[in-house]
């Protein structure tokens, strides 16, 4: 945050509401999962926090991990033709999270990007608008809420906050107040951060955004996308909210932002907004 502004107030109260449930939670299943773990951990490929279990199945877990994961997978999966991991199980022991889920077998879409005929990635690229456009569809069951699927907390790695979960909001403005840490509009404030507060004091509307459409998350067989995964960043927010997190790329995604138009609706000045707020406000 930029030296001379004025402090923020404090955020409104935000509870951790979670009402996502565990899945398949039985004494073997979690038995089953922990004793697999055990064994394969130091044998088997790892990614992050999936350890890959066989060639058929893998768990994400960590105290990282929450069950709204899970509970977003399963919602896709029922509301949607979008492809995703069927869960398995899902429970939650000593502080960890365990989602045991199906391996999609397919490359990540980047994988040869270069070398794909201009048709090739039309069609992919195609395809992708209209699995957004499925997610567009869906409606919120907790009214204008920012919100996790099942109404509760939301996680974002890139958002800044004492906590890695955040929410959730009961409005759209609430939720922008989080992310500027509780600033208010004062004409003492810099010009860049008083237009910044009237931008988010705008109305979008909320929709269902994954939240990280990268590269990395989106698996492909030839000319067909076969499944979209890491679901965590997932929830209810406003919507821009898809198309902003989408430019945030790294160094191995850094192609991606030549094809985000080309899936998403361009939002110019939501990006341009977002990018003032980074800059005031942090994104890590």
């Amino acid at each position: 945050m930029s030296s001379g502004q004025k402090g923020p107030r404090p955020l409104p109260s935000t509870t951790s509401l979670n009402s996502s449930k565990p899945v398949n939670s039985n004494v073997l299943y979690r038995c089953s999962t922990l004793l697999a773990i055990q064994i394969l951990k130091r044998i088997r490929p790892r990614e992050g926090n999936v350890l890959m279990l066989t060639d058929g199945l893998c768990v994400k877990y960590g105290r990282r991990v929450h069950l709204s994961e899970a509970s977003t997978m399963r919602f896709i999966s029922q509301h949607t033709s979008i492809p995703v991991p069927k869960v398995l199980c899902a429970f939650t022991r000593s502080g960890r999270t365990y989602i045991v889920m199906e391996r999609i077998k397919g490359d990540i879409i980047g994988s040869g990007w270069v070398k794909r005929s201009e048709d090739s990635k039309a069609e992919l690229l195609s395809q992708l608008a209209g699995k957004v456009r499925e997610m567009r569809d869906l409606q919120p069951s907790q009214g204008n809420r920012v919100a996790s699927v099942d109404g509760g907390s939301l996680f974002d790695c890139r958002v800044p906050g004492p906590s890695l979960r955040f929410g959730p909001f009961d409005t759209v403005q609430d939720f922008h107040r989080h992310l500027r840490m509780g600033m208010e509009f004062d004409s003492r404030l810099e010009p860049e951060v008083q237009e910044l507060i009237k931008k988010q004091s705008k109305s979008w509307p909320l929709v269902f955004t994954h939240g990280d459409l990268s590269s990395l998350n989106i698996l492909v067989r030839g000319d067909d996308i076969v499944g979209i995964i890491d679901w965590e960043t997932a929830g209810w927010y406003p919507s821009y909210w898809e198309y902003t997190s989408a430019h945030q790329v790294n160094p191995q995604n850094s192609f991606w932002v030549n094809e985000i138009d080309k899936f998403l609706q361009p939002m110019p000045e939501e990006l341009a907004m977002e990018r003032i707020r980074q800059k005031h406000f942090g994104d890590t």
